[in-house]
């Protein structure tokens, strides 16, 4: 069921967290754990109410929460569930005023779904729009950095009740001095960054991330159901484009410098000498077709399972997985100018140009 109404019930949360895993672009962190964190909480305390950045008062508060550190970790380490709101309690203390509503700061894997179990434990609405509409590895990789936005003051909270609040020169070094605290945190904590205004979020931000979200994970549970055309109308719709379908032959993982990376190489399904190498961090960030670079950040790639479409996160991707990749565009509020710069395939260490996809960004 696509989101349609302003209010987030337990009926909603299946397909939006189908969509925040497709998003996630293989990471993002497997947004199943969220998924019951989310469901528990519209439980607890009741259903979330969407709303538009556009209907808040303009000088409202809006604050994030997300899940920071390496999914290969977050896979394993649980939440207490109380850093999320610990974050944003801590960020609006430092602050000295009271969100109005919580935002996702990314829409894709599980930083899709647990802002929204955060606004249903603090009674606030949620807002329809984000600062990335996929998921990036780093702080400072939004839209918002683009339009000039400070990730800063950001907090962070641990499951044991640490936190820090801190304010920087800009959004690089929010990134490096968050990365290095999570590393002494174990990895898996919360975080709230880029503290906005309404008005602020509605001129900067994608807006409708969730309505997205939750569109996609409708298209994608058709074609789980195998209904007649539902995979031509999900790549239609999304823009996406199928490359390649294939077999993990060999998977490179490892956890450093507080990232996931890998490296996974596909042999062709149909029996051709076709192979596709993939690379990442935390995200699918690059996707070589024999060599030449067919799909690249911020676009998106992602592998879906060939038999039940399922979305597969790189924490999950293993030897003899049977996969279809596809290409799918990076919202549009991307495509401005110093977005290479921020999120192009250099910025990884990859000496590799952009590619376009062949369909038009949505």
């Amino acid at each position: 069921m696509a989101l349609t109404m302003d209010i987030l019930t337990h009926d909603d949360i299946e397909t939006l967290c189908l969509g925040a895993t497709l998003l996630g672009a293989g990471g993002g962190g497997d947004p199943y754990v969220a998924k019951l964190v989310v469901q528990q909480a519209l439980e607890t305390w009741g259903p979330v109410q969407v709303v538009d950045a556009g209907d808040l008062p303009p000088e409202a508060l809006v604050l994030s929460t997300a899940v920071i550190g390496a999914p290969t970790v977050i896979l394993e380490k649980l939440p207490a569930g109380t850093e999320y709101v610990g974050s944003v309690k801590a960020l609006a203390s430092y602050l000295g005023k009271e969100p109005a509503a919580i935002m996702s700061i990314e829409v894709g894997g599980l930083n899709t779904l647990l802002p929204i179990a955060t606004a249903a434990e603090m009674g606030l609405p949620i807002v329809n729009a984000d600062g990335m509409r996929r998921a990036f590895p780093q702080i400072e990789m939004t839209v918002l950095t683009l339009a000039g936005v400070p990730a800063s003051p950001l907090s962070i909270a641990d499951e044991k009740g640490n936190q820090c609040v801190f304010k920087t020169t800009d959004n690089h070094v929010a990134e490096s001095l968050a990365r290095a605290a999570v590393i002494r945190l174990g990895l898996a904590n919360a975080i709230s960054c880029y503290p906005l205004t309404a008005a602020q979020l509605d001129e900067h931000g994608i807006a409708g991330s969730l309505t997205y979200c939750s569109e996609v994970g409708g298209l994608l549970e058709a074609v789980k159901r195998a209904e007649e055309g539902s995979w031509e109308r999900f790549l239609a719709a999304s823009g996406s484009a199928e490359f390649f379908r294939g077999k993990v032959v060999d998977l490179d993982r490892r956890t450093t410098e507080g990232f996931a990376r890998s490296t996974a190489i596909l042999e062709d399904l149909n029996g051709s000498d076709s192979t596709m190498r993939i690379e990442v961090q935390n995200e699918n960030l690059i996707a070589f077709l024999d060599g030449e670079a067919v799909i690249t950040t911020p676009n998106l790639i992602c592998l879906l399972d060939c038999e039940t479409f399922e979305p597969i996160t790189t924490e999950y991707l293993a030897y003899g997985n049977r996969v279809v990749v596809i290409g799918m565009p990076c919202a549009p509020e991307w495509h401005r100018p110093g977005m290479l710069e921020l999120v192009g395939p250099p910025v990884f260490g990859y000496d590799v140009d952009f590619v376009e996809l062949p369909g038009r960004a949505r």
